[in-house]
């Protein structure tokens, strides 16, 4: 998600000071830093690795952001106003479970904020064809509504980002391949043609409409 996007998502989700927020699978901690700063939010950043946190504790310089390494499902302890989950919902395959967990830990009238890569499964041959085909699990938009409803979420507002999706996934891939030698001296030649190979799938199937990029924001409702 570009920074803007992320901002037009925390407002929507109600985002603002002493508002408690979890960041599921937050990596290094982009988006937390611009949402204390912007927002004044408390702010919790979870991932699973700990190299990732450790960079996000780095990169705080005072901001009051808190992170923590734990894989998901289970949630840390705690009650929370708003929980994100921005670009991960895909990798997981049992989306019921941690959306139960997702709204356990929200207060009524909690927000979950979260995209999705919205689109039927891939078949064999998508399979067969996209790197880490296992962390790709897309979900059909109905499908996704029932889970958020079966765990007592409601969808409130959502938003296409396909189109800027699919202009970043470009942008990323041109500078890849602009670059290639150099990156290819860093993580290896194989990585670097399954890095070109996944962005370039990305590209085919938003275009063809086989997949779309949005951006949702369900509440719990007691």
């Amino acid at each position: 998600m570009t920074a803007g996007e992320i901002r037009g998502l925390a407002v929507q989700a109600g985002i603002g000071p002493e508002v408690r927020v979890m960041d599921l699978c937050c990596g290094v901690g982009g988006p937390g830093l611009v949402l204390v700063r912007e927002f004044g939010c408390e702010y919790l950043g979870v991932d699973a690795s700990a190299s990732a946190v450790a960079i996000a504790r780095e990169r705080v310089n005072g901001v009051p952001c808190h992170f923590e390494t734990a894989h998901v499902p289970p949630l840390p302890a705690g009650s929370f106003d708003v929980v994100l989950l921005l670009e991960a919902m895909l990798a997981f395959e049992d989306k019921d479970a941690v959306v139960r967990e997702i709204a356990a830990a929200l207060r009524p009238g909690g927000r979950l904020a979260f995209t999705l890569e919205e689109g039927s499964p891939l078949t064999p041959a998508q399979q067969a064809a996209m790197p880490d085909a296992d962390t790709v699990r897309l979900t059909p938009l109905d499908e996704m509504a029932a889970s958020l409803e079966r765990a007592g979420l409601d969808i409130t507002w959502q938003e296409d980002h396909s189109r800027a999706h699919r202009a970043t996934a470009e942008a990323l891939a041109d500078a890849f391949a602009a670059d290639a030698d150099h990156i290819a001296a860093h993580i290896g030649r194989q990585a670097l043609d399954e890095l070109l190979t996944a962005h370039r799938l990305w590209i085919d199937w938003l275009d063809e409409g086989r997949v779309r990029k949005l951006a949702l924001v369900a509440e719990r409702s007691s």
